[in-house]
C-alpha cells in the first residue's frame, strides 16, 4: 500500500474540511437550478392561497424558475410546516407562513416539532388588517357603541368566527380583554359560513377578513365599524380603526416565507433581496391593495422578531381566553 507524504495528507485533510463551506456557495451560487415547491396549510381559494400563488408567480418570474404551489391544509396548518421542518434544507422546499403557525404551535403543544426553532424565517409578505363588522340589525354604528351595547346585554351578543383558533377568533377575544365586554364566541367551520350566518343575523359580530366583506358594506348588507390595523387602510379610507376608540388594540393576519432551519444563510438572503425587490413593484402593491393587505417586507431577523412578538402577544390573549384545541 503506497504511504502518502504527511505533508499530501494535510492538503487532503483540509480539503475535506472546506469542501462543505465550497458545496454551500456553490449552491447558492447556482440556486435555483430547479423547481421550487411552496407548501400552503390551507385549502385552495383563500385569501391565503391566493396571497401564496402571487408570491410564487412573483419569484418564479424573478429567480427564473418555477414555484410550485402545494396546498396541504389542515391541522391548524401543521401539516404544511412539519412536511418543511422535515424537507433538505437547500431552499427548494419552503413554507407560506402565516399567523396560524404561531397561533396552533401554542393551542397544541403536543406537536412533533418546534415552529418558532425548526422554521427559518425568510421575510415578511404582507398583512392583512380585519375589519370589525355587524349586522345591521345590531342598533350599533361605532365601537364605543358596540362595547355601551355588550356592557348593557352581557354574553347575549353572539360574535361569529372562522374556528377556534382563527384570526378573527383572536381579533375578538383580543377585543373583549381590552374593553372588558362580554361576547359569546359562536366558531364556524372556515370564514364563508360566519358570514352566511352573519348576514342572517344568527350572529351579531364578526371580525372579518376585508377581501371577503368588503363587497357586502358596500351593498349595505353589514356595517362597517373599524379596522383593526393601527392605520387606516387604503381600500376602505373612511373607516377609522379600532385603536381610535380602545388605545393599543391592533390585529391582523400576516403571510411571509419559511425555510428548514440549516438553510444555508445565502440562499435565504438571495430569497429575501428577491421577494423585497418583488414587493416594491407598482403591480404587486396594487394586486395585494385589492386583497385588503399591506405590502410587509421584511429582512429574516425583521421577519423573525415579528413571530415572536406575535408568539407572546397571543399567548396572553389564549391564556385570557382559556382557548383549547378543537
Amino acid at each position: 500500500m503506497k504511504v502518502l507524504p504527511r505533508r499530501r495528507l494535510l492538503k487532503l485533510a483540509a480539503s475535506a474540511i472546506a469542501l462543505p463551506a465550497l458545496l454551500r456557495h456553490a449552491r447558492a451560487d447556482t440556486y435555483p437550478s430547479r423547481p421550487i415547491h411552496l407548501l400552503v396549510g390551507f385549502p385552495p381559494g383563500g385569501t391565503a392561497d391566493t396571497l401564496a400563488r402571487l408570491t410564487g408567480a412573483m419569484l418564479s418570474e424573478r429567480l427564473g424558475q418555477a414555484i410550485v404551489v402545494e396546498n396541504r391544509g389542515g391541522a391548524g396548518s401543521s401539516i404544511a410546516a412539519e412536511a418543511v421542518v422535515r424537507a433538505t434544507p437547500d431552499g427548494y422546499m419552503l413554507l407560506f407562513v402565516a399567523n396560524p403557525n404561531v397561533i396552533n404551535a401554542m393551542i397544541n403543544p403536543e406537536l412533533s416539532f418546534n415552529f418558532v426553532k425548526d422554521v427559518a424565517p425568510v421575510g415578511g409578505v404582507d398583512l392583512n388588517p380585519q375589519v370589525l363588522v355587524v349586522n345591521p340589525s345590531l342598533p350599533v354604528h361605532s365601537v364605543p357603541e358596540l362595547i355601551d351595547y355588550a356592557k348593557a346585554h352581557p354574553g347575549e351578543v353572539n360574535m361569529a368566527s372562522g374556528g377556534i383558533g382563527s384570526t378573527p377568533h383572536l381579533a375578538g377575544e383580543l377585543f373583549k380583554m381590552m374593553t372588558g365586554v362580554n361576547m359569546l364566541h359562536v366558531p364556524y367551520r372556515g370564514d364563508a359560513p360566519a358570514v352566511t350566518d352573519l348576514l342572517g343575523g344568527q350572529v351579531q359580530v364578526l371580525f372579518d377578513q376585508i377581501i371577503l366583506a368588503i363587497e357586502h358594506i358596500r351593498a349595505g348588507r353589514l356595517r362597517a365599524l373599524a379596522v383593526t390595523s393601527k392605520t387606516r387602510v387604503a381600500i376602505l379610507p373612511d373607516l377609522p380603526t379600532v385603536a381610535d376608540f380602545v388605545p393599543g388594540y391592533e390585529a391582523f393576519a400576516w403571510q411571509g416565507i419559511g425555510a428548514p432551519k440549516d438553510t444555508p444563510p445565502d440562499i435565504i438572503a438571495k430569497l429575501n433581496s428577491e421577494i423585497t425587490a418583488g414587493l416594491a413593484d407598482p403591480k404587486i402593491k396594487e394586486r395585494i391593495a385589492n386583497l385588503g393587505g399591506i405590502p410587509m417586507p421584511m429582512t429574516p431577523p425583521e421577519f423573525g422578531k415579528l413571530i415572536a412578538n406575535e408568539t407572546e402577544k397571543w399567548r396572553k390573549v389564549i391564556k385570557f381566553a382559556g382557548i383549547k384545541p378543537q
